[in-house]
């Protein structure tokens, strides 16, 4: 039979290991703690950056200056977002009342405001087709979400507004991945020369709700519009810009979605993407320079 003193020697022994596996388990929880703040804390720079993107160099409404500022890539869905707690807005009436008002400001190219301004909330999905310096994009875009936006868009594509215009920014770290395009003199301050309201997904909350200022999920294939940022539920600050996701991107959900984009304008975006930014800046242009030749609906 063991002694006492070996007795002593065997629970000396097993106190030792407790106290170490005590440690290392203490050591583990402090590291999983840390992880996870960091990983907060990059989650909400990556959004507090897109916001800066988004609205770096802008002006107000008045005078029409913006700046820079993804779901199935082929199906447009009625919650392309990760938005806990908010549900689908009521249905729409059969039209609503499109207001484009005049800014100070004269359009970057020539163009007039959409002439329509009583617009079907259920018209069908709108084909546009990219032509690129680098490859197609073609976007489905979603009128019955976004009516005004996307008569708007339609308005100026077949003016000829966006074609032989450069996208002047892009933006690719973790949690935000954009190609902002729509500015015909690629500096992120040109616009039509008229502005209008924010739709979905900002329809969704109610004015003033502190939600629209917490970050969301855009998804890879997303196409949202760039905006002033003056107005937290984006009243009076669209424009002409917008912004292609390739990759998701955390952002308050303050800047209109319209539509998808499909796979071959992925893969176009994928390519410039790849090359990365400019001078390695942050939030300049592409290194792989990309233009739209044309802009045709249908």
């Amino acid at each position: 039979m063991p002694s006492n003193e070996q007795r002593r020697a065997a629970a000396k022994r097993k106190l030792e290991r407790q106290l170490v596996r005590r440690a290392e388990q203490e050591k583990k929880r402090k590291r999983l703690t840390i992880a996870g703040s960091v990983l907060g804390v990059i989650v909400v720079a990556a959004a507090a950056a897109g916001v800066y993107f988004l609205t770096r160099g802008d002006d107000d409404a008045a005078t029409n200056a913006e700046t820079s500022s993804a779901v199935p890539t082929t199906q447009f869905v009625n919650t392309p977002l990760d938005i806990p707690g908010p549900q689908p807005p009521a249905a729409k009436p059969a039209t609503v009342d499109c207001s484009y008002p005049v800014g100070q400001e004269p359009p970057a190219k020539p163009v007039t405001a959409p002439a329509t301004t009583s617009v079907a909330t259920d018209g069908p999905e709108v084909k546009v087709a990219i032509d690129s310096t680098q490859g197609p994009i073609g976007l489905s875009l979603n009128s019955a979400q976004a009516p005004c936006t996307v008569n708007s868009l339609v308005s100026l594509a077949e003016q000829g507004y966006f074609d032989k215009t450069s996208c002047h920014r892009i933006v690719a770290t973790p949690g935000f991945g954009i190609l902002q395009c729509g500015d015909p003199t690629a500096t992120g301050m040109g616009g039509p020369g008229y502005s209008f309201d924010n739709e979905y997904p900002t329809d969704l909350f109610a004015a003033g709700d502190p939600a629209l200022q917490q970050p969301v999920n855009y998804k890879r294939g997303v196409v949202a519009m760039a905006n002033a940022g003056t107005s937290p539920e984006g009243k009076g600050t669209n424009g002409s810009q917008f912004f292609l996701v390739f990759g998701d991107t955390q952002l308050p959900p303050k800047y209109t979605i319209f539509g998808t984009i499909d796979e071959a304008g992925l893969a176009t975006l994928d390519k410039v993407a790849g090359g990365g930014v400019k001078g390695g800046a942050e939030e300049v242009g592409p290194a792989i320079p990309i233009s739209f030749n044309t802009v045709k609906v249908g």
